[in-house]
């Protein structure tokens, strides 16, 4: 598994595929939800969440995009 560092910057995050960055984001979720750790660590959390989130939503859009040109290639096809 992938570190959940909130300290990584954002360019590492593109290289992340949708589902490390899916696996990344449960995980900081899952800490927050526990609970127990400093409001800087909690906000580090949070921002690195955010920005996992952010980029799983990237993923997403180009997926859709995607499937909405292969759906217009094929009706262009018949």
């Amino acid at each position: 598994m992938a570190t959940e560092n909130a300290a990584t910057p954002d360019a590492d995050l593109d290289a992340l595929s949708y589902e490390e960055a899916r696996e990344q984001l449960v995980g900081v979720v899952g800490k927050l939800e526990a609970g127990g750790a400093s409001l800087e660590e909690s906000l580090a959390l949070w921002e690195r969440g955010e920005a996992l989130a952010k980029r799983c939503e990237q993923w997403l859009e180009g997926a859709r995009k995607r499937l909405a040109a292969a759906r217009d290639q094929a009706a262009q096809e018949n």
